[in-house]
């Protein structure tokens, strides 16, 4: 173990601490970084007062644990990190480089939808700027109300209503920052469609939906999993506490939750969680402000929050602390009454688009501030009047 060897700067270097060891960096969305390292054993003289982490083009911030968080990076731009200890004596030299991130724009994507028929196009948004959508892709064929979640690099479309089955069992993706046509992932279990999905960092889960007999309309209490950086069918998880579809869901980087839904022959209220990393059955979480299908959600890192839906057409949004069970709390309204609308968010943002009123289905983008309840604020237009989109972004709730 080197001693009092690793002063960098200071009025005493041969005191200061040694550098971190194994750091490392992730995230990256909207130029920011995490960068997560282990204190070093040999403290020099005197005990550590803090640490720096510092990017190669110069930018860096200070903390007083793992991780830091380092923000203004350049869009578009690779960059690594080394980090530093400081003490009283002086700072450190600097650690090993990390492996590069190039930071991106979080992106929120809406998939397919329809109006009088389905449509295959994907759109994008930047959420931090407001602005109208712009064409990315499309999928592999025209389809409704699929599943949507993804990690920090790629965004992931699941099931849906499509065009060679009424059903669709098809999961394909995209890479979140390079527009394009998606390609194939594999396959759900069944054939589903009105399933919401969401993720942790590297496991993207659907829930609920509706499949079809060949005969009639049947609702699902499945759930399934995937690995997003890895192409293959999805893996069994568990069940839902009541069958539900046209549910909606959002989660945190340990958590997921649906809500809400068609149950048998009347829309829900209830909430059920899972832990992400563990297969099984989901909980019992509580309860919406009122019983409805049709629903959009979406989370920063610590609340969720569900938008819409029908009960008849409502215009409610609710929100959860995803750590703490308990019944839902009014967060504000929505521009409009509408339902099957969609909804992606960043870490401090949430959007809303598309959706069916009693006349019309809408091409707005309205968004919210996650942490601060009220009612939405224009964001823009989608291309073209839409419902049933499935939706998800790079810098959700589950990333944080």
């Amino acid at each position: 173990m080197a001693r009092r060897n690793g002063g960098f700067i200071g009025t005493d270097g041969l005191d200061a601490p040694d550098p971190p060891t194994g750091v490392t960096v992730s995230g990256g969305a909207d130029g920011v970084a995490s960068i997560s390292f282990t204190a070093p054993t040999d403290t020099g003289t005197s005990a550590i007062t803090g640490f720096v982490a510092t990017a190669s083009n110069g930018i860096g911030a200070t903390g007083s644990s793992s991780p830091i968080s380092v923000s203004s990076l350049t869009l578009g731009t690779a960059v690594t990190f080394r980090a530093y200890a400081i003490n009283a004596y002086g700072t450190s030299s600097a650690s090993v480089a990390t492996d590069s991130i190039t930071p991106a724009a979080i992106r929120g994507l809406f998939a397919g939808g329809g109006a009088t028929s389905s449509i295959d196009v994907i759109q994008y948004v930047a959420i931090a700027t407001t602005g109208n959508s712009q064409d990315f892709g499309d999928l592999s064929e025209a389809r409704q109300a699929c599943a949507g979640f993804g990690s920090s690099t790629r965004t992931v479309f699941a099931g849906g209503y499509g065009e060679s089955s009424r059903y669709d069992d098809e999961i394909e993706y995209v890479t979140t920052s390079t527009t394009g046509n998606v390609t194939d992932f594999g396959n759900l279990s069944a054939n589903r469609n009105r399933l919401p999905g969401f993720n942790s960092s590297t496991r993207g889960v659907v829930s609920g939906g509706y499949t079809h007999n060949g005969s009639s309309l049947v609702i699902s209490n499945i759930m399934e999993y995937v690995t997003i950086a890895n192409t293959g069918n999805a893996t069994d998880f568990g069940n839902l506490s009541v069958a539900r579809g046209n549910n909606a869901g959002f989660s945190s980087p340990t958590r997921g939750v649906t809500t809400g839904g068609q149950a048998s022959s009347a829309n829900s209220n209830v909430m059920d969680y899972i832990t992400i990393a563990s297969a099984g059955n989901a909980t019992d979480f509580g309860d919406l402000t009122d019983a409805r299908r049709g629903l959009a959600g979406c989370s920063s890192g610590t609340r969720g929050v569900s938008g819409g839906g029908y009960a008849s057409r409502v215009d409610t949004i609710d929100y959860v602390t995803i750590a703490s069970t308990g019944n839902a709390t009014d967060f504000g309204n929505l521009s409009a009454t509408k339902h099957n609308l969609a909804s992606c968010s960043s870490s401090t943002r949430g959007l809303f688009g598309g959706g069916d009123t009693d006349s019309a289905y809408l091409n707005v983008i309205e968004y919210i501030t996650i942490a601060n309840t009220g009612n939405t604020t224009d964001f823009g237009d989608l291309l073209a009047n839409t419902g049933y989109l499935g939706a998800a972004s790079n810098g959700n709730g589950g990333l944080q």
